[in-house]
């Protein structure tokens, strides 16, 4: 039988609702239920590592986590590790994790948009179905994986795209890459390669700015003077940003900070397509990194991965290209 890990961070999966229908951590995890039924898929060890919110996590946290696991799986032999996490930064620690991860043993993240006393509960089941998928052989090498809703998503296509529905989570453009049944696990599609960056700190600062119509220079500035090592922008279709913003994004590339762009449409990839002021081929021609379609909360943990690496803008552009 395999040896799995099930490593709580808190989140709504491991909250209870009062009779205000108010939503709090709770201090005994109410999963501990439902691991006691997992002994017929695997051997179980539980870690209540964090019982935190997700929007308290932090990208310093996320590192202080993969080191953990590694350490965990390194010494302890365990075949496939399951994280327990709030939705909402869910998708940003599952994609971290993928990035600065070196192992090759399943890593499955899950977690739920119920909590655990709410009518229709979905902790319990996305729990099983993710230990189901950290014990099954084929999710060996895939990368860290995302399930909930008894779908497989990868972490870095993967993203929340409703506030409330138990469906929220979905892969843009690639969809899921398996399904869990309660006869098993399988896999349909499989990752053609791995985006792997072995850093044990992340010390920069990356921001990011959402573009709008009428956006001021001045917001960019002041972004800029807040010490920033690098900026993600979230330009229009693409890849535009209004031409007001243009000046702004130049000072910063003269003083070498790099400036990525990603969309801020829900599928698609920048281009450097439209030659006008503030279109994506003046943009290219400025020196702004493109992306490959990663959102903007992913692009900003990959450029603080990318800084400890290099700061050279054409090495950045190669790594985003990945």
């Amino acid at each position: 039988m395999k040896k799995i890990l099930v490593l709580h961070t808190g989140g709504t999966i491991a909250m209870q609702e009062d009779e205000h229908g108010a939503v709090s951590p709770n201090l005994v995890n109410p999963l501990y239920s439902t691991i006691e039924s997992l002994s017929t898929i695997a051997s179980v060890v539980v870690d209540d590592y964090l019982n935190l919110p997700s929007p308290h996590m932090t990208p310093s946290l996320m590192v202080e986590l993969a080191l953990h696991l590694k350490e965990r799986i390194t010494n302890e032999k365990f075949n496939g590790i399951v994280v327990t996490h709030g939705t909402d930064t869910l998708e940003e620690t599952a994609y971290l994790l993928d990035l600065i991860l070196d192992i090759e043993n399943p890593v499955i993240v899950t977690g739920a948009m119920r909590s655990s006393n709410e009518l229709g509960a979905d902790g319990p089941h996305n729990l099983i179905s993710a230990v189901k998928t950290a014990a099954c052989g084929e999710a060996y090498g895939k990368g860290v994986l995302v399930v909930l809703n008894d779908e497989i998503h990868t972490a870095k296509n993967v993203t929340k795209t409703h506030s409330s529905n138990i469906a929220t989570f979905q892969s843009p453009q690639y969809g899921p890459i398996g399904i869990v049944t309660k006869r098993g696990v399988n896999f349909h599609h499989t990752p053609a390669k791995r985006d792997f960056h072995p850093v044990t700190s992340l010390d920069k600062k990356v921001s990011l700015l959402k573009t709008y119509t009428g956006m001021e220079e001045s917001i960019v500035d002041a972004v800029a003077n807040t010490n920033i090592d690098g900026l993600i922008i979230e330009a229009f279709g693409q890849g535009n940003v209004p031409p007001t913003i243009m000046p702004a994004l130049d000072r910063l590339i003269k003083e070498q900070i790099p400036v990525v762009l990603v969309s801020r449409c829900y599928s698609g990839i920048v281009q450097d397509i439209y030659a006008y002021d503030g279109g994506g081929r003046t943009l290219k021609e400025l020196g702004v990194i493109f992306t490959n379609g990663l959102n903007g909360q992913k692009a900003r943990l990959k450029l603080m991965v990318a800084l400890e690496i290099t700061t050279d803008n054409e090495e950045l552009q190669r790594l985003f290209l990945t």
